[in-house]
């Protein structure tokens, strides 16, 4: 979930310096002197962190605010830090549909930095468990390998521009592959499946954040081929008081070809900072449209290290 306030870019990105006036009547201006910044007065550019990889991480102090890809259906366009680890994982998720209902217990997201801008992730689903009339299915799921690049505001808003179209945004590019080795009640077909996500974080008037993602997808059909799926998003989050905030979220997908329905749903929840590195939030879904679940119920946490 991209955050420009709250959660993710929803705070300045890495601790900046102000400077110092110096001054005298008559004296010269230093040339290497730092220059003052009041409270209404310009901010320092960030740190190079570019120089950061797996083996030398990132130090602490520069380190990005959390900004968990949970608990929303959209991204965050923001990577964990350079040699740093972060774990999202929903306690336990429980959803119903017209044709049954179905637990995940402890779905995971587990991440690790490789650069300043680009992070590896793992999503494994360790226990499902479906129900269907006359039939109960339990196992693992699915694997899924993405990479996450962001390709301008991970520390700096819209890549060291204060003014302009970009000031303030942040967008990330992610593909990913999904691997059949799930069971075989939650596998798919024996074949991979993948697309690309693309998130976009932008700030908004009186303290709000948007962040809007599009996600293609190439997902097995069941008869040997492959559909083609547009997954669009919106998601409008604030602090409420504190470290409380909330988010309401929309996200639809439709078929690029292919005979499947539309699907949209309507989603809104809690966020909840623990601490500068920890996150805990729970949330609730409904279906908008016939073929979309009923509803989705979940609950989770984000831990970074």
């Amino acid at each position: 979930m991209g955050r420009l306030t709250g959660r993710g870019l929803r705070r300045t990105r890495t601790a900046g310096w102000t400077t110092t006036l110096v001054g005298a009547g008559v004296a010269a201006w230093v040339s290497s002197a730092s220059v003052a910044v009041a409270a209404d007065g310009l901010a320092a550019p960030p740190a190079d962190k570019s120089g950061y990889t797996l083996f030398d991480p990132t130090p602490r102090p520069l380190m990005r605010e959390l900004s968990p890809d949970r608990p929303d259906v959209t991204e965050s366009p923001f990577t964990v830090d350079a040699g740093h680890v972060q774990a999202e994982f929903s306690f336990a998720e429980w959803r119903k549909g017209d044709d049954g209902e179905e637990l995940a217990v402890l779905p995971a997201n587990l991440k690790i930095g490789l650069t300043n801008n680009v992070d590896l992730q793992l999503v494994v689903a360790p226990y499902l468990r479906s129900r269907t009339p006359g039939r109960t299915d339990d196992g693992h799921g699915d694997a899924e390998v993405r990479v996450k690049v962001n390709v301008w505001g991970n520390d700096e808003a819209g890549g060291n521009a204060d003014t302009g179209l970009f000031a303030g945004t942040a967008l990330a590019v992610m593909p990913y592959v999904r691997f059949p080795v799930g069971a075989q009640a939650f596998s798919n077909d024996d074949r991979v499946e993948g697309g690309v996500i693309v998130p976009l974080a932008v700030p908004l008037p009186a303290g709000f954040d948007l962040t809007v993602m599009a996600e293609v997808d190439f997902v097995r059909d069941g008869t040997g081929g492959y559909d083609t799926l547009l997954v669009h998003t919106a998601s409008v989050e604030h602090d409420l008081v504190g470290p409380l905030g909330a988010y309401l979220e929309y996200a639809g997908t439709a078929p690029l070809g292919g005979d499947r329905p539309y699907e949209a749903t309507l989603d809104t929840g809690l966020t909840y900072k623990v601490s500068d590195d920890v996150q805990i939030d729970a949330g609730v879904e409904v279906g908008l449209t016939a073929a979309a679940d009923d509803l989705r119920v979940f609950a989770g946490v984000t831990i970074r290290r």
